[in-house]
């Protein structure tokens, strides 16, 4: 009998949290928006790691080799109200789930068509809709919370730690 009630306990309390407010999270959510000069608006919701001491690749995603949500708790969504080119290559309007595979200092930009799912447990390569390859920069001024930023020239910018990954839109 313990057992039940100590079971039905524990499942009430993971409902209650799982609908309570998302900004007390301690990877809390955070939107970057921006419309471009060629009109076109970009959205993408994430949440916010934060690194509290810990080691990139080694304590906290992104870990080399391993496809990350960018970000925290449900994956992130890129959504884009017209057809634009990342890196050059056509991606139709849409939403979609921005995810990265990080190769030491060659990033890869994965925009894949299942964007409403939890972190990148459900990710499955073959719902990729578009994969671009950039290259990580040192940042000069570290990032303790991972940051996306849009500029309206098209360059997004993921800031997290000391690095600097951006990769350009239009």
């Amino acid at each position: 009998m313990k057992t039940l009630l100590l079971s039905a306990f524990v499942l009430i309390a993971f409902a209650a949290c799982g609908q309570g407010d998302k900004s007390k999270r301690p990877s809390p959510p955070a939107q970057a928006k921006e419309t471009l000069n060629s009109g076109t608006t970009i959205t993408i919701d994430y949440s916010q790691p934060a690194l509290k001491g810990r080691t990139i690749g080694q304590d906290i995603e992104p870990k080399d080799g391993e496809v990350w949500r960018t970000g925290a708790n449900e994956a992130t969504v890129f959504e884009t109200d017209k057809d634009l080119k990342v890196e050059g290559q056509a991606l139709p309007a849409g939403k979609y789930g921005l995810f990265t595979l990080v190769n030491g200092d060659e990033w890869t930009i994965i925009f894949n068509k299942t964007w409403k799912q939890w972190g990148a447990f459900g990710y499955k390569e073959a719902d990729d809709a578009l994969r671009v390859k950039v290259k990580a920069q040192k940042n000069e001024t570290a990032a303790e919370r991972f940051t996306i930023t849009i500029s309206k020239d098209g360059k997004i910018s993921l800031m997290w730690g000391d690095r600097l990954v951006v990769f350009t839109v239009n």
